[in-house]
């Protein structure tokens, strides 16, 4: 597979090209300092003095509970509220996009879902379900004072199941949408690990997954062994496992494996057992979602990458960013292309963003090239 397609072969929306051309042009040193000063202007802000910190009251069917979110950066017309994975990680493996997003003057929100890192933890499976974090987002968003002239939904991984349902339920608040590297269908999730990505597995290596798969000894030392050495370093972010991110180890470490293996199972080697994510389907739904969407897809994702470039073609106004190199945390080891693209994406949403890149992230037109208009997304994105 070509890695490094040439221009000519490239899809890019016009719009995003001539907004980004003009984006990129000097300025004076005057006009940069203004709007370096506005980005970090924290006037009349209630969490200055923590630091963009704060936790949230959410209201669930077993009482009140907080959630924790931080802050960065000023925008009034763009926030991104960031929906991390697990379910039960944390925000803490997003922290690469403080690389990219403050140069662009990207007003975002680091968020720890309830039972995730900083946020509480009520240990109840009665709370682990999709309708309810639904519920809790709508209920962050509301507390953060964000709607449809701002706001924009960014979910990775299970983060993106919820970001979909969220739109499903209240797009009308939504000013765009990211689903990043995750497809609309379970089953299909699982199709795909079990079919083309476990056959590439060292035969001996597929052999003993299965035969401790047919024991339903899924979470046994062994199994989990075998999946974390041979397959996560090849799907799940593409370094050798002792190279992996700091912010990504953090993350890992603080995983609430209940609430991981109750809704979404074991491992990342597809949904198994009786996790309750196992039949999640909204293939059908994707029409009804209107609102701007990013789809995002990497080469060698747990997930198919063309299953995220249909989410781009089954919604109403979609776009697709193709991350060749990339694995499932291509926030990291495809950064170059996921955070400019991203960054493409959001930009004719808000005249300011253009403004502000004026002295931000120096994007170039190579960084772009997977990114395409529904009508004309071909195959990966080229």
């Amino acid at each position: 597979m070509d890695l490094n397609p040439k221009p000519m072969r490239n899809f890019l929306l016009p719009l995003m090209a001539a907004g980004l051309l003009s984006a990129c042009t000097p300025s004076t040193s005057t006009h940069e300092n203004t709007e370096l000063a506005a980005y970090f202007d924290h006037t009349g802000r209630d969490d200055a003095w923590t630091g963009g910190a704060r936790r949230i009251p959410v209201e669930t069917p077993l009482g009140t509970f907080h959630v924790w979110t931080k802050r960065v950066g000023n925008n009034p017309t763009l926030k991104v509220l960031l929906l991390h994975g697990g379910p039960g990680a944390t925000h803490e493996y997003f922290e690469s996009a403080d690389s990219y997003f403050p140069g662009a003057g990207i007003e975002y929100y680091y968020y720890d879902q309830l039972g995730s890192g900083n946020s509480d933890n009520p240990e109840d499976t009665a709370l682990w379900n999709i309708e309810r974090f639904v519920s809790e987002v709508e209920q962050v968003r509301i507390a953060l004072g964000l709607d449809a002239s701002n706001f924009v939904l960014m979910g990775h991984s299970w983060g993106g199941i919820l970001a979909m349902e969220y739109a499903l339920a209240h797009q009308e608040h939504l000013k765009g949408l990211i689903i990043s590297n995750m497809v609309a269908s379970a089953p299909e999730y699982n199709r795909y690990a079990q079919e083309v990505l476990g056959p590439q597995l060292p035969p001996d290596v597929l052999a003993e997954i299965k035969a401790l798969e047919a024991q339903g000894a899924y979470t046994s030392e062994r199994y989990l062994g075998l999946i974390t050495e041979n397959y996560y370093p090849e799907h799940v972010l593409r370094r050798p496992l002792d190279a992996w991110p700091e912010p990504v180890n953090r993350s890992f470490a603080k995983l609430n494996y209940p609430l991981y293996l109750y809704m979404q199972g074991p491992s990342e080697f597809g949904i198994v057992g009786q996790a309750t994510l196992r039949n999640w389907d909204r293939t059908a739904d994707l029409p009804r979602i209107t609102v701007p969407t990013l789809a995002v897809g990497a080469e060698f994702d747990t997930m198919d990458p063309e299953g995220m470039r249909a989410i781009a073609q089954g919604v109403q106004n979609g776009s697709y960013l193709f991350c060749p190199g990339g694995g499932h945390m291509a926030m990291y080891d495809a950064a170059d292309t996921y955070y400019p693209g991203i960054i493409s994406f959001l930009l004719p949403l808000t005249p300011q963003l253009q403004a502000v890149m004026s002295w931000g992230v120096n994007l170039t037109l190579k960084h772009l090239t997977f990114i395409c208009l529904k009508a004309h997304c071909p195959k990966n994105g080229r």
